[in-house]
């Protein structure tokens, strides 16, 4: 019984929340108007006044967009809201190796609005050409220096249109005498690069920086592990997303998306390839001897061929037991000259040769089991054993696969703090994408995490918040599921229709039956059973003469007992003289109630 409510409660819950959904969506759609006149009571207002919370559309946030401003220390911050590109250097150079037409650093920039923004006055920067290289780059309020303190670099990137081919990463130019942002190019060196990257289904996010290699002086590129994050939404759902680089002097590094953790490591076991070469190499002088077994198996010397072994049996042979079908056609061709074919007027047969009709099957085939001379099919020769070998033996002699020998590297060094990179005093985007409309904002390079964070909270944070105001709700979800998917429509409303189906087969299944035990326990075979309300008020008229009776008594009085017996005695005689059909029908009514009768 117990579980038979449960299951009821609870399908009516689902019932009830999906006819909840349905009415909101309703009101979501706008198809439904009320008036709220001026007489209504005040519950009924504050009801109606709560409706547009969630049966409208949200609004847009009216918020007051503020700029962003740095808490602390920074060595670059970048918001945008000013409008303009000062500060900032478009690139004049040429691509080396590069066709003239396309070498040119020509892709435009302009800083504008988020299309489809919850928050006018928040600009960026927007690479708005497609199919073209960009560069563009800005002086740092001071070098970088990597020394006792951690580095962040933050910045946010929207992909308004998708991305098909193309980047979004920062490089941190390295700072040199010969840095020169008007000629800022794919060449120009750079300390690290940071940021998404995709082409085709190969979902990327660069964390890349140029180590010096202390004896040589010359520079290696070296590549942070591929995190285990599917990566591909932050490319396709056309919403802000925030990229942080953490690196710290500890040489452990995090890359992180939305401020959540998606890759980790350290700089000296997770970078390929490793930051310090091996301490010993191979040989490259160093050769295989002669005489040196590789073969841990070999042909076993002493085994002989079985006199038996014919190594000349065929491995198919004639099936004996096949017999010719009837009606087989010996003399007739499989394919004969077609005697439609004409030959082409312009056949020269002096420089064509002699013409001859074109072969087709030969229809006289087409009916019978096969034409031309019968042979017998093949099948697999039995007494087939193939060439013999001697089977296959241990080698005793067998040294292992060679390797050279191992010497010193002398090209080895020990790097143990590859966290102190090149300083860096400039930041740009060198770019080449074939989508356009990807816009960036709120650059930040500091060395506090709480400062980072607090720009990210005044700037991401409030785009987040603003989104997150202005997407529908679970229902208004589950209503435009069901649009692209029809046939939700129809899970939505079993949801609904089985409580209710429910509801009426438990409440309205049937009528109580009374049980065994409120009939009286006699060998006697057992009345019909009445309607349990009619036995009750049967019942409670007999009561109501029992108490008129009692009251009647009561008024006679003392000086009146002798009329009050006679009148008793009178009472019984009528008793006595009731039929007996009487009798049996009071006890048919009244099984329960009925006091036995005085003989």
């Amino acid at each position: 019984m117990e579980l038979k409510w449960l299951l009821y409660v609870t399908l009516l819950a689902l019932g009830m929340f999906a006819v909840q959904a349905h009415d909101m969506d309703d009101d979501n759609d706008g198809d439904d108007i009320v008036d709220i006149e001026d007489d209504l009571d005040d519950g009924i207002e504050e009801v109606e006044e709560s409706k547009p919370e969630t049966s409208t559309p949200p609004p847009t946030p009216k918020v007051t967009y503020r700029p962003p401003v740095p808490t602390g220390e920074v060595y670059f911050a970048e918001s945008f809201d000013k409008g303009t590109l000062d500060g900032w250097i478009l690139s004049r150079a040429k691509k080396d190796d590069t066709d003239d037409e396309i070498a040119k650093y020509d892709g435009k920039w302009e800083v504008q609005d988020m299309k489809d923004t919850k928050l006018p006055g928040d600009k960026g920067l927007v690479l708005v050409t497609r199919a073209k290289h960009h560069a563009i780059s800005s002086k740092l309020s001071k070098p970088f220096v990597f020394d006792t303190k951690p580095l962040i670099i933050q910045y946010e990137v929207n992909f308004q249109n998708g991305i098909e081919c193309g980047g979004a990463y920062v490089k941190l130019l390295s700072k040199t005498p010969e840095l020169n942002l008007d000629q800022f190019h794919d060449k120009t060196p750079y300390t690290i690069m940071f940021g998404p990257d995709k082409c085709g289904e190969d979902y990327k996010l660069h964390f890349i920086f140029r180590h010096k290699n202390p004896k040589t002086g010359k520079y290696e590129e070296k590549h942070a592990k591929r995190p285990d994050a599917d990566l591909k939404t932050y490319f396709t759902d056309k919403k802000t997303h925030l990229y942080t680089l953490v690196l710290n002097p500890d040489n452990s590094f995090e890359i992180l998306v939305d401020q959540n953790v998606v890759n980790s490591g350290n700089l000296l076991n997770d970078m390929s390839p490793p930051v310090n070469p091996p301490r010993e190499i191979e040989d490259p002088n160093d050769q295989k001897p002669e005489d040196w077994d590789e073969r841990p198996k070999i042909p076993d010397p002493d085994a002989v061929k079985p006199d038996d072994w014919d190594e000349d049996a065929p491995a198919k042979i004639a099936d004996e037991n096949a017999v010719k079908p009837e009606g087989w056609l010996d003399d007739e061709p499989e394919y004969v000259a077609d005697p439609d074919a004409e030959k082409p007027e312009d056949w020269d047969e002096d420089m064509d040769g002699e013409w001859e009709a074109p072969q087709i099957a030969n229809p006289k085939c087409e009916t019978a089991p096969g034409c031309g001379t019968w042979q017998r099919p093949m099948i697999d020769n039995p007494n087939y054993k193939g060439k013999w070998k001697p089977p296959m033996i241990d080698n005793v002699n067998y040294q292992g696969i060679w390797k050279p020998r191992k010497i010193p590297n002398p090209d080895f060094f020990e790097d143990l703090e590859p966290f102190k990179m090149t300083p860096f005093s400039a930041v740009g985007l060198e770019l080449w994408s074939m989508t356009s409309d990807i816009f960036f904002d709120n650059f930040i390079i500091c060395t506090e995490r709480a400062v980072a964070d607090d720009w990210a909270s005044d700037g991401w944070g409030l785009k987040k918040a603003a989104d997150g105001a202005a997407e529908p709700g679970v229902v208004g979800q589950m209503m435009a599921a069901a649009e692209e998917r029809p046939w939700l429509w129809v899970v939505y409303i079993l949801t609904v229709a089985l409580p209710v189906f429910l509801v009426v087969l438990f409440c309205c299944s049937g009528k109580k039956q009374p049980s065994a035990a409120e009939y009286k326990k006699t060998d006697a075979p057992q009345p019909d059973v009445v309607d349990e309300d009619k036995e009750e008020e049967r019942d409670k008229g007999d009561k109501e003469e029992e108490d008129e009776e009692e009251t009647n008594e009561e008024k006679l009085g003392s000086d009146a007992d002798i009329g009050s017996a006679s009148q008793e005695e009178e009472e019984d005689e009528d008793e006595d003289r009731k039929p007996a059909s009487e009798e049996e029908e009071t006890v048919n009514r009244s099984p329960r109630n009925r006091k036995p009768r005085k003989d």
